[in-house]
């Protein structure tokens, strides 16, 4: 290793002295208590089960704890999920809970003023005063009759999440309980449910799988189930025919027999011609699709079909389909608009159609999260219904949810303020440019990076506190600019939070939050390797300095508080509906509390269940092994039992249909209209089928002719793991990366034209604003297309994730050059698909 900011290195030998933001408390869980104790591997540890949350894999992992410190990680030996592995991220965990950086106790601010670069003058206080601050300022709302101008923003979760994003928020009078779900995900949902009623991330058979295409998806580096692809991915490449479709060589393009390098957005096109060539040729999965009723193929280039010649099986609308959108569909046609060549179309089509239905189309947010992206995604998925591999052998399935006890009810508790509080919320979801269609419904979702529009609009009303845990929109939302806005705009602001982020700078109250994985009670449900499991989160040590639970010990205090002043609803319901499933017991203070409510939600899993699977015979047993696993997830478990309006695979989506007509009436017009001011291209039947829609594309070819789009890096913990050395240093496994540095790759017969070389500084342009990075070549970049690695260009977060703390970033952040816009049937941020142009000048 060749470490390269030794000063920071040389100062973190000393950790147990190092101070953050001016408060002086030690590190004492690093301090040498014994001058006797071994290293790791003389001295006897402890392998204890939790869970990483790295990303939403989640997988369940032990740690050694040895004399109280944690040492090392590893997967669950337990875990049929992830069969004992874990990936980088796991690792990097430790450095995470002993960073010298993190918010160490209560801090409030003392400069009034709000702004990216201004300093906070944080100044630490006691639990005590920060608790009291932040209750006087939740009465003073409800005693104002504006408990509705609360709003708690959500970052990464476990499961007990509901206990201060939801019961805590519509308790106390708000309905403004907002997740970030849709700024990392959303659309690559809204395809699988428009097909076949799945809202939800697919499990992948990869074990039987003889062909698998990951589009817009990279498995090994950073997509969900991780460290079960890299365990299989080996008898994969021995078995099946891989193809990676992306515009970037990404590390499972590196291993693939075949990589399409799609022009960014152009996903669509290339889906609907694999289509045209599957149905053209009759490679379709009849078990599952259905024939022409007398077995003779009708489809044929140009040529419109005759609906009642054939008859579908667990099926919907695939005349239709071909008829509005896939009969002139060809790969001739394509290659003009994909970049991707017409007879490797035809090879990938006929590859698959001779596979089927071994085949696996890995749907991810690469070829989804754009403006028009639901329909990228409906086309994609439906791929896998001609295949018939949907819940098959070798395909993608549905997950299989572990027995546990759902979040108690909160009538009881609601008081007339409660019960009364206004329905809408800041995001501006079911408005008429924000269906949000989640399973359907008009408003259903979430918008999550509109709410900074929200707020400063004032609409649908004014925010005067917010509540953010595990969250840093500031950083992770597109055009981040908006929400230095709109949290400057907030009189009175609380994070909770592990580190001092780009958000905490905003806040009037940061209090220490517990690491995940390592210092908290939660739970998770996950699954991979058609295995459902529920998985425990437990403190394998000691809370370092003065860190609280966010989900659980945090919103405990509050209500106590919020009780001394005569409010006692909340604290009421955490005690009578958290009690300890073994003794009945109470919870007396947040320390109970967190373990009683993590027991409860678990209770079916270790008191008995009638789901199959994994049985326990107590809780003490259950912690030891820390993860239940389901019984294999049956194959063709939802044939005929689709949760689409018509229960079949739907190529001609009714229950697009539906969702569509009611988000319309709601608005008193019609479905044109509501495709018109959420710029999508369809109009009248095309919009009820899987179809192209051309990019929508911010910035003119001529004013910004390269394409920039995002990577995503097998280091990146959420956004989280900047301030780890580790992660800096080993930057290189993703492809083309450097150590301790971003750059800016792109194509070298692109750079030759601009003149430009290896290490060059450039200036990246887009209509936001522009950046200054570096140059690396890369010819695993297609011409036309430019990407950097997200995760760096904090200017908070610590000493190592930026360059000068609250001043400057190290590198740049992707999300600051792109425009917020959303894929709007979804919610989901946009920040793929080759909707940003830019332009490069050396400087």
């Amino acid at each position: 290793m060749k470490i390269r900011r030794r000063e920071f290195l040389k100062a973190s030998a000393a950790v147990a002295t190092v101070t953050a933001l001016g408060c002086g408390t030690k590190l004492n869980a690093l301090e040498k208590t014994d001058k006797t104790v071994s290293p790791y591997g003389k001295n006897k540890g402890e392998w204890i089960p939790t869970t990483c949350q790295g990303c939403t894999t989640w997988d369940p992992i032990q740690v050694y704890v040895q004399n109280g410190r944690a040492v090392k990680v590893r997967g669950n030996e337990y875990s049929k999920m992830n069969s004992g592995y874990c990936c980088a991220r796991g690792h990097l965990g430790l450095q995470q809970v002993y960073d010298p950086d993190r918010v160490k106790v209560p801090m409030k601010r003392t400069n009034p003023k709000k702004g990216r670069f201004e300093d906070p003058k944080f100044v630490p206080i006691s639990w005590d005063e920060a608790l009291n601050t932040i209750a006087d300022n939740m009465m003073k709302l409800r005693n104002n009759g504006e408990a509705h101008k609360y709003v708690c923003f959500r970052g990464r979760y476990t499961y007990t999440r509901d206990i201060i994003y939801s019961s805590m928020t519509k308790i106390f009078g708000s309905s403004n309980n907002i997740s970030h779900s849709a700024i990392c995900a959303e659309a690559d949902k809204s395809g699988p449910f428009f097909t076949e009623g799945l809202w939800d991330y697919r499990d992948y058979d990869l074990t039987n799988t003889k062909y698998l295409v990951c589009w817009g998806a990279d498995p090994l580096r950073s997509n969900r189930q991780v460290p079960t692809a890299i365990n299989k991915i080996g008898e994969v490449m021995d078995r099946a025919t891989v193809v990676a479709v992306d515009p970037t060589l990404t590390t499972i393009g590196a291993k693939a027999n075949e990589w399409m390098p799609v022009k960014p957005g152009e996903d669509g096109a290339l889906a609907v011609a694999i289509a045209h060539v599957i149905l053209r040729e009759g490679l379709w999965y009849k078990e599952f699709v259905g024939d022409f009723k007398d077995g003779k193929n009708r489809f044929k280039l140009g040529e419109e079909v005759d609906e009642s010649t054939f008859k579908g099986n667990y099926t919907h609308g695939l005349v239709k389909w071909w008829n509005i959108e896939l009969k002139d569909k060809t790969p001739e046609w394509a290659e003009r608009i994909t970049g991707v060549k017409a007879d490797q179309i035809y090879r990938v089509a006929r590859g698959m159609g001779a596979a089927a239905p071994k085949v696996a189309v890995w749907l991810g947010p690469g070829a989804a999260m754009h403006i028009r992206g639901t329909y990228s995604s409906m086309a994609i998925h439906a791929l896998n219904g001609l295949m018939g591999s949907t819940d098959n052998i070798g395909g993608p399935m549905a997950k299989i949810s572990p027995p546990y006890n759902h979040t108690p009810s909160i009538k009881k508790y609601q008081d007339t303020i409660s019960k009364n509080k206004p329905h809408v919320k800041i995001d501006q979801r079911g408005y008429l440019k924000f269906p949000a269609l989640k399973k359907g419904k008009s408003g259903g979702g979430v918008v999550t990076n509109n709410a900074a529009d929200g707020i400063l609009q004032e609409n649908p009303m004014e925010i005067k506190m917010v509540l953010g845990y595990m969250n840093n929109f500031n950083f992770s939302g597109t055009e981040g600019q908006r929400w230095d806005k709109a949290l400057a705009k907030v009189p009175f602001t609380v994070h909770l939070s592990t580190h001092a982020s780009e958000f905490s700078m905003f806040a009037d109250i940061v209090l220490p939050a517990a690491t995940t994985t390592f210092e908290k009670w939660a739970w998770l449900k996950t699954k991979a390797n058609r295995i459902g499991t529920g998985t425990l989160l437990q403190p394998v040590v000691e809370p370092i300095w003065e860190a609280k639970i966010d989900e659980s010990e945090i919103p405990y205090m509050i209500a106590e508080k919020l009780a001394e002043r005569g409010f006692d609803n909340l604290l009421e319901y955490y005690q009578n509906e958290f009690k300890d499933p073994d003794t009945g017991k109470k919870p007396t203070n947040e320390r109970e509390f967190a373990e009683y409510a993590t027991k409860y939600y678990l209770a079916p899993m270790w008191q008995g269940h009638d789901k199959g699977g994994d049985s326990f015979k107590s809780w003490e047993e259950f912690r030891k092994i820390g993860v239940w696993n389901s019984d294999p997830y049956p194959y063709r478990k939802r044939w005929g039992k689709f949760k689409t309006k018509t229960h079949q695979f739907e190529f001609y989506s009714e229950t697009l249909k539906e969702a569509l007509a009611k988000h319309a009436k709601k608005h008193n017009v019609d479905v044109n209209k509501v495709l018109e001011v959420t710029n999508y291209t369809a109009r009248d039947e095309k919009a009820f089928v899987p179809h192209y829609e051309e990019p929508y594309r911010y910035g003119s070819k001529s004013a910004y002719p390269f394409t920039f789009i995002d990577s995503r890096s097998k280091l990146n913990k959420e956004g989280r793991s900047a301030n780890c050395p580790w992660m800096q240093e080993f930057r290189v496994i993703d492809v083309g990366d450097e150590r301790w540095d971003n750059v800016l790759k792109m194509n070298p017969d692109d750079a030759k034209r601009l003149g430009l070389k290896n290490g060059d500084m450039v200036k990246i342009t887009t209509v936001v604003t522009s950046r200054k990075i570096k140059v690396k070549l890369s010819e695993g970049v297609r011409p036309g297309t430019v990407l950097s690695t997200y995760g760096q260009g904090h200017t908070a977060y610590g000493r190592i994730a930026s360059k000068k703390f609250g001043k400057e970033g190290f590198g740049m952040n992707n999300n600051d050059l792109m425009p917020a816009d959303y894929d709007r049937l979804s919610g989901s941020t946009a920040r793929n698909g080759g909707f940003v142009g830019v332009r490069i000048e050396k400087v």
